[in-house]
């Protein structure tokens, strides 16, 4: 197997632990784990700094090479959640994915406008209305007069993130993405199924309403960011 490919390290910081897996992308099954109870509800930046230096070595020692990048699930009464609301009038014509692309992204940069300190985690489209009625998913191919979005936005603000960067910076780690604990325990409700497998599935688009924003390096602008999986 190569090791290289086939596996994410999931670091998940709570408000009463930290867990740490090393995750077989293609067994769906952990090749490393191991959590410790901590006493501060506060993030406390020793204990995870201990906790690191403990495993990180081992996980690097199971699969030989260097953990070069993680990701973080949290649960901190800091993270921010809100709604944005946006409306198209389409003048009847047929909707497609570019119509809800392009609200999707106008409410994107909307939040930024306003949240500047804000470091987005998760954009889910709660709620499409299409002539008057509402639908979970989007309905394509229907001839419209407008289209309404109810978009949730959960983000960490960078009081957080820049701490939790700098710490994963002693160990030249680069934190791929950061993922609402609460949020991916409740789409799966009562499921019986492993928190890595939650995490795993929800990285790769098993909320279909949820827009994932993948960076890219483009030769003119340097950088944009592009849709993934926006809808299945």
């Amino acid at each position: 197997m190569n090791e290289e490919l086939n596996t994410e390290t999931y670091l998940i910081i709570s408000s009463n632990k930290l867990e740490v897996y090393l995750f077989d992308t293609i067994k769906l099954e952990n090749l490393y784990s191991n959590e410790i109870i901590i006493k501060n509800s506060s993030l406390d930046f020793i204990s995870l700094n201990n906790f690191l230096d403990e495993n990180i070595l081992k996980i690097e020692s199971l699969i030989g090479r260097f953990v070069k990048n993680i990701f973080i699930i949290i649960e901190n009464e800091k993270l921010f959640k809100t709604q944005i609301g946006i409306k198209k009038k389409n003048y009847n014509k047929i909707l497609n994915y570019d119509d809800v692309k392009s609200l999707v992204i106008e409410t994107k940069e909307l939040f930024q406008k306003n949240y500047k300190d804000q470091k987005i985690m998760h954009i889910i489209i709660n709620n499409y209305l299409i002539n008057g009625k509402n639908f979970e998913y989007f309905k394509k191919e229907i001839q419209a007069e407008d289209l309404s979005l109810i978009v949730n936005f959960i983000s960490i603000p960078e009081s957080l993130s820049s701490p939790l960067e700098k710490v994963l910076e002693k160990y030249q780690i680069k934190i791929n993405k950061y993922l609402d604990r609460e949020y991916v325990y409740s789409f799966f409700g009562d499921q019986t199924i492993k928190f890595p497998v939650m995490i795993y599935r929800i990285l790769n688009g098993s909320n279909s309403n949820e827009v994932q924003l993948i960076p890219k390096i483009d030769k003119n602008k340097g950088f944009f960011e592009k849709f993934f999986q926006l809808f299945s």
